[in-house]
């Protein structure tokens, strides 16, 4: 039950639709139980054995007092229209009857229409929004394909399995509750009987619906698997080709995809299994029924009229349908469960990123970013030592040393994208811990390694994230970066579409549409990520004549792989192992002929090669 209340959390904003839809299904029960109770008088005018009724009694809001007055009306047709026309008023009210039902099941649905595409609304912006909010470190340990996962197929399956049941929930219920105090009225005896029959099918049926959200839960880690295989061989086609990789791969994905199948066609199987379940369970009740009431009427142990026990069949006849769909709903819940545990182990995951309750609003960098004995944890080991630095404004610092050294997360813990785990770092002297994040990050401009663009034109990439900006100063902005020379060739210029990640564009290209976006956003604090590592010679030297721009009177942190891009930095901070193992200049670094010297020297032997 506790499992059930958490789907009525994203219900509750929706509670004045969940009020109407409740109000016209209930209505649509009573009328369809009008209609089914019409067959006690039928039954009775046809076959010449319905009791007259002569004497008028007030009108009262029972049921007893309906029925009276109804055959009352009934006899007074009879006796001045005859049967016939009787029998026609009876088609007449039931057709009525049947109207109004169908009406106030459509106002119904009509109601829980917004209830079901809200709640699925909500839920997908609740996940996009944590996944904007989750630090970097949350995905590192997360599949990017089990993630997308989440967001389509575990939605999808919410929405399927869960919001379709949720009409189910909301109507059967209900209805089942108004045929059974009308049954209890009718025959209180037969009625109990009946009742301690019914948990006996509800045990069964439950039992066979736990397994199914265990096996649900596996399916959609494993279809998760699936979608990473799938993205991880979109971004690596040129890998598994020139690798001639495909059989490999092929074989990886069917047999996952097989695995996958095979889970689910068992899961299949039993949701298959609830609804002729249910129905045998609900035809064995009731053939007991008929069999234990049958044998009352006949021996005169129930003051049930014959036309009555047939109406008191019909009646529960109409409960096995709503059983039937109830239980059908208890076995999608229980699927969509699983998935909605998925969904939820992503919307409560730990921020990590805290803000403090009152953080300081900072709009200007005033003097330097210091960082005091910082040491970073990843997965209890530390990968960042005891960093002591200082960076003073509109100075130039380069972070260099080995592959995994940590100079990209000492460079990461600054907007903090991640927390230090010992330690502090502040700017102006104040903790960046005490500072509103999105003022913290305000401060900073990113240029990575590997370009991150968007599937949108120039212009929206290079204006990303900026307010009230204008065309002139994208513009501008794109002639600083060098990169306005080759946007112009294009026919629609700023507004060409430059595909999925940039593919229409050459590395340099790429990188200088990232340049022009930090300089569109013209912070007063750079972050250059190794810029420059992957390009080619001549779009090295215009992205390198794009960044000398930038870095022009800003306060600059450089992580270099190529050490003659930053032989003029103020300050390099030479990394190895996460600590800082040497620190100076250029020439200073050289003579102290260390770490530092060794790079230098390989690299040189290299460019002579």
């Amino acid at each position: 039950m506790k499992k059930f209340r958490r789907l009525f959390v994203y219900i509750k904003p929706y509670w004045g639709l969940a009020i109407l839809n409740a109000i016209f299904n209930v209505l649509g029960a009573v009328f369809a139980l009008f209609s089914l109770t019409m067959a006690i008088p039928f039954l009775g005018v046809l076959f010449d054995i319905q009791e007259p009724v002569r004497n008028k009694l007030p009108l009262a809001f029972n049921v007893e007092s309906i029925q009276h007055y109804f055959n009352y009306f009934l006899t007074n047709q009879i006796d001045n229209h005859g049967k016939i026309a009787a029998l026609l008023l009876v088609c007449v009210v039931v057709i009525m009857s049947s109207l109004f039902k169908n009406f106030c099941i459509f106002l119904a649905n009509y109601f829980m229409a917004p209830i079901r595409n809200g709640v699925i609304r909500d839920i997908r912006n609740k996940l996009y929004n944590k996944i904007l909010k989750l630090p970097l470190s949350y995905f590192s340990n997360e599949r990017k394909g089990d993630i997308l996962s989440r967001m389509s197929s575990d939605i999808q399956e919410v929405e399927w399995s869960i919001m379709s049941s949720i009409e189910m929930i909301f109507r059967d219920p209900l209805t089942i509750l108004i045929y059974f105090f009308t049954l209890l009225f009718m025959s209180y005896e037969l009625t109990l009987f009946v009742l301690v029959l019914l948990p006996l099918s509800g045990f069964v049926i439950g039992k066979i619906g736990k397994t199914l959200r265990k096996q649900s839960n596996q399916g959609q880690r494993r279809m998760g698997g699936i979608l990473s295989v799938v993205e991880e061989t979109l971004s690596g086609l040129r890998i598994i080709k020139g690798f001639n990789a495909e059989p490999k791969m092929k074989e990886r994905f069917n047999s996952m995809n097989s695995f996958y199948t095979q889970l689910m066609i068992k899961i299949f199987r039993r949701r298959y299994l609830a609804s002729p379940l249910s129905e045998f369970m609900g035809t064995i009740v009731l053939v007991i029924m008929m069999y234990y009431g049958g044998s009352m009427v006949l021996n005169d142990k129930s003051y049930l009229s014959p036309q009555e026990f047939i109406a008191y069949i019909i009646i529960f006849s109409q409960i096995i349908n709503p059983a039937k769909a109830f239980s059908q709903a208890y076995y999608n819940i229980q699927k969509g469960m699983a998935s909605l545990d998925r969904i939820e182990a992503v919307l409560f995951a730990d921020d990590i990123i805290y803000e403090n309750a009152e953080p300081i609003s900072v709009t200007k960098f005033k003097s330097c970013i210091e960082f005091i004995n910082v040491s970073f944890k990843y997965k209890d080991e530390y990968v960042v030592k005891n960093v002591n630095l200082k960076i003073e404004k509109g100075k130039t610092v380069a972070l260099v040393g080995p592959s995994g050294a940590g100079k990209s997360t000492i460079a990461d813990l600054i907007p903090r994208f991640f927390d230090v785990s010992d330690g502090d770092i502040l700017i102006d002297g104040i903790s960046i811990k005490d500072i509103k994040i999105k003022d913290l990050r305000s401060l900073m401009g990113i240029v990575t390694q590997q370009p991150i663009l968007f599937n949108d034109t120039f212009y929206n990439n290079i204006a990303f994230g900026a307010i009230n900006t204008t065309e002139e100063k994208v513009k501008e902005a794109c002639i600083v970066a060098n990169a306005y020379d080759f946007i112009k060739v294009y026919p629609n210029h700023l507004y060409t579409n430059i595909g999925d990640s940039g593919n229409k564009l050459s590395g340099g290209q790429k990188q200088r549409i990232s340049i022009a976006r930090a300089v569109l956003k013209n912070p007063p604090i750079l972050i250059l990520d190794e810029a420059t590592s992957s390009l080619d010679t001549e779009s090295e030297r215009l992205v390198q004549d794009a960044l000398t721009k930038l870095m022009n009177n800003r306060t600059s942190i450089v992580i270099a792989h190529r050490l003659s891009t930053i032989i003029n930095a103020d300050e390099i901070f030479v990394i190895n192992n996460g600590e800082i193992v040497e620190r100076g200049n250029h020439t200073e670094l050289i003579n102290l002929n260390g770490l530092y010297k060794r790079l230098h020297d390989i690299q040189n032997q290299h460019v002579s090669l």
